[in-house]
């Protein structure tokens, strides 16, 4: 008989202290817990980890040595663990050739179906495809877009070659590519180089605006003749003329911006455009496959409209029999699925690595709708990160139907609707990092509402709206006047100065449109913290992150008289044994990698040498080994203070605002790569608050927070604002919308049916007189709505 509970005992995975726990087979599972108290850890860390690592070893040997390699997680032992499938946060990507059409597998279905039923035909399906070369257009090769070169910011037409004319460091006065065109002479075949050179071809003390037409072409498009030009002393070099913009073209456009480093691609962008291909209009494919078309349309047509337009489209299509029936029943059904997840207004040209979190988490699950496995485990990343209320509710509806159908669901989740539909709900904590890492909660919603733990009293006690008498009043607006950015419809909107703003309102209305786009150019001091990652590689930590650590550095290095390097754990101070990683991973051929602490330098990153010096009694490893709140004593009156690390205050400065945003218990050499989302969103947000602004944008602060470090985040904004600012929120947390003192809600709905401004004015006014989706669940969260009593609680 099947057991009905996952049995994990004796977790030790980063901070979880030996846990011991039931989870319940067939059932949907919420695990809570603040920001850094080991959900991840136990639920990603641990049981997604070694499904994996258990499900590989069925394979055999060379199949395993293709496969990802899994280290065995710390625990004593798991019981009745069933294959598991992951559904987190990561972005999507796929680059620029992947789409909503080709990730959820649309577009093939669509291929096929034109290669059967378009007139004329193109031939084979492939020939419908912009990612094969006979199936894409040849001048954007598939892509849609084209990068131009643009000659107004790449010249100044008013300074000479000698001067810097050429806006690009590549071709900066005395590089390489300057020589090849301010010091060149023509040369003929068989000339002889000991001879003296002809004229130079162009005058490099010219300004360019005083070319003439010829010299002007020659400049940026000649070719087919030879050059000479002083190479080293007593030498000649002999190159192929080319002109600026066909050097340019094929150094850094050809390979695509994406192949450049990132100097390269910065310098780059400055001087290029990215325009629609003419060739295609944007639609990436050939003039073949574009004039073959079922009814009035052609396959670009039908990526083009939103998931909603075209399934009544393709509904009309099966009614007429105008095509096959397998292929649009196929496509159909992907179609609805998407629909039903709250996508409708995506369409499927729309590039993947321009979706949200959200967005991609929602379409990865649309993938296993149609799937009739059963016994299996869905692991979910916080699936309500970027949903507004009204989508959790058909999220909920998605994650109970995957229950339904056999499986066990196990989500990581702060939001109090997703928390309302759990079978079971497993509450991490007491608190983060050294401070949580246990089981404080285990039972039904019901339970853990009426518990003392930090989400029981959350859950149950729902914050009221901010009283209209509280509300600060603007001193100023700041206006955005016919935004037309995607889908906003030339939205005209006061935003008010010196106040705390939130923007609402379904996904993909147009709220980081209006906010991240339109603001952020009409204003561009504002300070944009938005929900790029930031780097999670295993060598960066709080303290490299927040830049105090080449302050560390320098100061060690100047009290001991040594170089900053060898208190680097990444370039001379590293240890030996495991260049500055403190473990050592050993791979062990087909079987599992084992990780190790390094026993030459005992997990401390550096070589010996570096470790004997100290300030304030403490050498850099040790340093790295304090607590935020620690060091921040340290500096304050303790023996870090008296030093050169608090002699201008620069490093506290820069340490204090982690404080701020309560990851005082992260120690400062955390690998970033360790850290929770949440914590990183916070990391990203301490180093941004040493910025020097009067506005601040955010988009989705509370991504990843618990609903007590919601509290925490509310404090900060407030102080931003208290202290002068005006702080611009995007935002679906209802209780970061009841705390505003002014809301702007987009919408009515998402893309097409969106991107106008529905409602502004107070909290409080919008639960008396709002219309719309934000306003209907702003009512339904307020004190004595019990949330179990939502439509959030599809049971």
């Amino acid at each position: 008989m099947t057991s009905e509970w996952i049995v994990v005992s004796g977790a030790r995975e980063n901070n979880l202290k030996g846990v011991t726990l039931r989870i319940p087979v067939g059932r949907l599972t919420v695990v809570t817990g603040v920001s850094g108290s080991g959900k991840s850890s136990l639920v990603f860390g641990t049981l997604a980890v070694e499904s994996q690592r258990q499900l590989n070893e069925v394979f055999p040997w060379f199949i395993r040595n293709r496969l990802p390699s899994y280290e065995r997680p710390k625990f004593e032992f798991i019981e009745n663990l069933s294959p598991a499938i992951i559904v987190d946060q990561k972005p999507v990507g796929g680059g620029a050739r992947s789409t909503v059409g080709t990730m959820t597998e649309v577009h093939p279905v669509l291929r096929v179906l034109f290669s059967r039923y378009g007139e004329p035909s193109a031939g084979f399906s492939n020939l419908y495809s912009f990612n094969d070369p006979q199936g894409m257009c040849p001048d954007c090769e598939g892509l849609g877009r084209t990068l131009r070169l643009d000659l107004g910011r790449l010249l100044d037409e008013d300074r000479s070659l000698n001067e810097g004319a050429v806006r690009h460091p590549a071709f900066a006065v005395g590089t390489n590519y300057w020589k090849r065109y301010a010091e060149i002479s023509r040369y003929e075949p068989g000339e002889p180089l000991d001879g003296p050179a002809g004229p130079l071809v162009f005058d490099p003390d010219k300004p360019l605006r005083t070319y003439s037409a010829a010299e002007r072409e020659l400049l940026l498009y000649g070719r087919g003749f030879k050059t000479r030009r002083p190479h080293s002393p007593g030498s000649v070099a002999v190159n192929d003329y080319e002109g600026i913009v066909d050097r340019f073209t094929r150094r850094f456009l050809k390979p695509g911006l994406e192949s450049l480093n990132d100097r390269e691609r910065e310098q780059a962008e400055r001087v290029v455009s990215e325009q629609s291909c003419e060739r295609c209009g944007g639609a990436r494919l050939s003039e073949r496959a574009l004039a073959s078309r079922i009814g009035p349309w052609n396959i670009a047509d039908l990526c083009r409209m939103e998931v909603r337009e075209l399934i009544r489209v393709l509904e009309d299509l099966a009614d007429t029999g105008a095509a096959g029936e397998a292929a649009l029943s196929a496509a159909l059904a992907s179609l609805r699925r998407i629909e039903s997840v709250g996508l409708g207004y995506l369409t499927l040209e729309r590039p993947t690595k321009t979706l949200s979190g959200g967005e991609g988490q929602r379409l990865k699950t649309v993938r296993h709708l149609g799937s009739s496995l059963t016994g299996m485990t869905y692991v979910f990343d916080e699936p309500s990160v970027g949903l507004h209320a009204r989508d959790v509710d058909r999220l909920n509806g998605l994650l109970c139907a995957l229950r339904d159908q056999g499986n066990t669901v196990l989500i990581v989740e702060h939001d109090r609707d997703v928390i309302a539909v759990a079978d079971h709900v497993i509450d991490m904590g007491p608190g983060s990092g050294a401070h949580g890492g246990d089981v404080v909660f285990a039972g039904t919603v019901a339970e853990l509402a009426a518990g003392e733990t930090a989400t029981g009293r959350c859950y149950r006690r729902p914050p009221g709206v901010k009283p209209e008498a509280e509300c600060r009043t603007g001193r100023g607006t700041l206006t955005v006047r016919d935004a037309t950015l995607h889908n906003l419809k030339g939205v005209t909107v006061d935003i008010p100065a010196g106040v705390l703003t939130a923007v609402t309102g379904v996904a993909g209305s147009g709220k980081s449109s209006l906010v991240c786009g339109a603001l952020a150019a009409a204003y561009p001091e504002a300070i944009v913290l938005d929900q790029s990652a930031i780097g999670i590689s295993p060598r960066s930590t709080p303290a490299t992150y927040t830049r105090i650590w080449d302050l560390v550095r320098r100061a060690y290095a100047r009290v001991h008289g040594v170089d900053a390097g060898l208190f680097s754990f990444n370039s001379a101070g590293a240890c030996p044994g495991c260049q500055g990683r403190g473990v050592i991973t050993m791979d062990m051929a087909f079987m599992d990698p084992v990780t190790a602490v390094c026993e030459v330098c005992e997990g401390r990153r550096f070589r010996a040498e570096a470790l004997e010096h100290r300030i304030g009694g403490l050498n850099v490893a040790d340093l790295l080994e304090l607590t935020v709140d620690e060091a921040l004593a340290a500096l304050d009156g303790g023996p870090l203070g008296r030093g050169p690390l608090g002699a201008d205050g620069t490093v506290r400065a820069r340490l204090a605002p982690l404080g701020e945003v309560g990851l005082g218990y992260l120690t400062l050499g955390r690998p970033l790569s360790a850290l929770s989302g949440g914590e990183r969103q916070r990391v990203k947000l301490a180093h941004r608050l040493r910025e020097q602004g009067s506005v601040y944008v955010f988009d989705e602060p509370t991504t990843g927070l618990h609903m007590a470090d919601v509290d925490t985040l509310l404090g900060l904004l407030d102080r931003l604002v208290d202290a002068g600012n005006t702080v611009v929120v995007v935002e679906h947390d209802l209780d970061v919308v009841k705390r505003a003192d002014w809301i702007v809600d987009i919408g009515p709905e998402a893309g097409a049916q969106g991107g106008e401004v529905v409602f502004t004015g107070t909290p409080a006014r919008m639960v008396r007189e709002g219309r719309s989706h934000t306003a209907d669940y702003l009512r339904r969260s307020l004190p004595g709505s019990r949330p179990q009593d939502s439509p959030s609680a599809v049971r």
